[in-house]
């Protein structure tokens, strides 16, 4: 069963044809061909010109813009989170460079708003919230929240917990301890 976003659009990739009679490259020809350029307008022409679901029409209307777009490399789409908040890139570098520590099969995946963790399960991310905050979000199930380790889901619908950090010196034992621990319990 799809739980996490990538594998559901893998999964109705897998599945468009057979539930719509037509491969992905299909539709995007005939979403391309209806002149529609914005997400929304793709959408509403596939769901009422051809019957697709809000799903699959969607799913269309991404590949569209994907397919459109230039591909940023992670150095582009880091530098493009740290634009204007070049102080605290020195912070991320240096948590980056502490968890890839913890050891080499942690893998780490750049997204357009935050940097994940992941051995086979993601347990971290790093997320320049703001323009003086870097918040880390860590996966540990079961754990007591505290003052500075908070509730997760309001930040993250991914983790569990997450700790605000405001300069260098917010990376402390503590920190490190439960970066640790969120490595443990996703192995």
């Amino acid at each position: 069963m799809a739980t996490t976003p990538e594998q559901m659009m893998n999964a109705m990739m897998k599945n468009i044809e057979s539930k719509t009679g037509h491969n992905i490259n299909y539709w995007v020809e005939i979403a391309k061909s209806s002149g529609e350029t914005k997400h929304m307008a793709i959408i509403k022409y596939l769901k009422s010109n051809h019957g697709m679901s809000h799903g699959y029409a969607n799913l269309i209307a991404f590949k569209i813009r994907e397919d459109g777009a230039p591909k940023k490399s992670d150095n582009q789409i880091l530098e493009d989170q740290y634009l204007k908040k070049l102080d605290l890139k020195p912070i991320y570098d240096e948590l980056s460079k502490y968890i890839i520590n913890l050891n080499p099969g942690i893998s780490k995946r750049v997204c357009k708003g935050y940097v994940a963790f992941k051995t086979t399960k993601q347990f971290a991310i790093l997320k320049p919230s703001t323009k003086t905050r870097i918040d880390v979000g860590l996966m540990l199930k079961g754990k007591e929240t505290t003052t500075r380790l908070k509730d997760g889901k309001k930040f993250s619908g991914m983790m569990t917990h997450h700790v605000e950090i405001f300069t260098k010196e917010d990376i402390d034992n503590e920190l490190k301890n439960w970066l640790e621990l969120a490595y443990k319990m996703a192995k």
